[in-house]
């Protein structure tokens, strides 16, 4: 099964079996990747992650990142309760806006520091045992995300921006909700921007797939948001946290960083989240899912902090300090290398994952992907550029649905 075909297959439930342009499909991955998955379930055998960042990216399941984030500070409670748990200082944005903010720049990697991993790590829990728990009707999230990609015509880099958001039932037997909509694709940088109106501007940008996986076509227009909705799979499971739980599983987790640890290992198997012919060590593994729970699910407080303390144990991951994400917002990023490579074994890269975090409030706001040794599906871009990023506008309580 080629990438494409395994990004079809990941596609959950409740976004429909109508035809998806590939361009959408890089919107939905970072969504999909959190949510149950309808196909193994009714096998009843573990799912299959569909794709941190996320962990992540549009076109490929070997190098993708958990995505889902949020961070900043939470706004006064109001009478919908909205958003209580772990809204960022972006504003409330049910109203899709057609104005995207800058894009980032995919070359510009933050300087490693010496820092101490587990010193910065261990603060970062302590502020996250301090956020607010106040639950509702639904857990909602916004998030926007980017995927990276290079023009036929005028190799310039391009970002495909996307902005998707979900809304969970708390209580068993309702229906999940999305909401997606492309934010049309945009150059890159000021040199992409030149290179881009030195091609004629084109409204509609063909772009390189990676592998020799042929075209695609991006179009610089913002499209209208699809909204959506379909039962919780078996009627309670909401999210993928190694294997499909359900809401009670989520805000039973133990609080302890050993047991947490322990709990997520049982569904590890010794290879990535997507591909069980993709080795894959434990600490990428544990980094890998951790990053979706500190980001955009909603567990307590006291087991955010717990994931924070869990990382901080682990000796392959570094601390990288003034790190600016995709909305312009700065943080400190905890991040770890995973080494990438193509279906057929031909290519093999080394991708950074990182989960960008308020160093001031524990809260997380980003995951990126940045190429270290380019190759697998990212052979086309330099070392440091940044190729895949996913920013959580929005993660926490509402009484409201769409």
């Amino acid at each position: 099964m080629n990438p494409i075909d395994e990004l079809r297959a990941a596609r959950p439930a409740h976004l429909g079996d109508a035809p998806v342009d590939e361009r959408t499909r890089a919107a939905e991955l970072s969504y999909a990747m959190s949510r149950p998955r309808q196909a193994r379930q009714r096998r009843k055998t573990r799912p299959v992650w569909g794709i941190s960042l996320a962990g992540a990216a549009a076109v490929t399941a070997a190098a993708v990142v958990v995505t889902g984030t949020g961070g900043g500070t939470p706004p006064a409670p109001d009478a919908a309760r909205a958003t209580t748990a772990l809204s960022t200082t972006t504003p409330p944005t049910t109203a899709l806006s057609t104005t995207a903010p800058p894009a980032p720049t995919p070359s510009t990697a933050a300087p490693k520091v010496t820092l101490s991993a587990r010193e910065v790590l261990l603060a970062a829990a302590e502020k996250a045992d301090r956020q607010p728990d106040d639950t509702a009707a639904y857990w909602h999230t916004a998030s926007v995300s980017r995927s990276l990609y290079k023009a036929v015509d005028g190799g310039y880099l391009v970002w495909d921006r996307s902005r998707i958001e979900g809304w969970t039932p708390k209580a068993t037997g309702g229906d999940q909700w999305s909401r997606n909509r492309s934010l049309g694709a945009r150059p890159a940088t000021e040199a992409d921007e030149t290179a881009w109106r030195q091609a004629g501007s084109p409204a509609e940008i063909k772009v390189e797939m990676p592998a020799k996986m042929g075209e695609l076509t991006l179009s610089t227009s913002p499209r209208a948001a699809k909204t959506g909705h379909a039962p919780l799979v078996d009627g309670d499971k909401v999210f993928w946290l190694g294997r499909n739980v359900t809401m009670k599983d989520l805000r039973g987790l133990p609080s302890d960083p050993g047991e947490l640890k322990a709990w997520l290992l049982r569904s590890y198997g010794g290879h990535g989240t997507e591909s069980s012919s993709d080795p894959m060590t434990a600490d990428v593994w544990l980094f890998t899912v951790s990053a979706g729970l500190i980001t955009d699910m909603p567990v307590t407080p006291e087991v955010r902090g717990a994931a924070f303390r869990m990382l901080a144990g682990l000796d392959t991951v570094e601390v990288i300090e003034n790190v600016t994400d995709a909305e312009g917002r700065q943080g400190t990023a905890v991040a770890i290398e995973q080494t990438v490579r193509t279906k057929d074994k031909k290519s093999t890269g080394v991708l950074e994952n990182r989960l960008i975090f308020d160093q001031a409030t524990g809260r997380a706001l980003a995951n990126e992907s940045v190429v270290v040794k380019p190759g697998g599906y990212q052979a086309a871009f330099e070392p440091g550029t940044v190729w895949n990023s996913t920013a959580v506008l929005e993660a926490g309580w509402t009484d409201s649905k769409p």
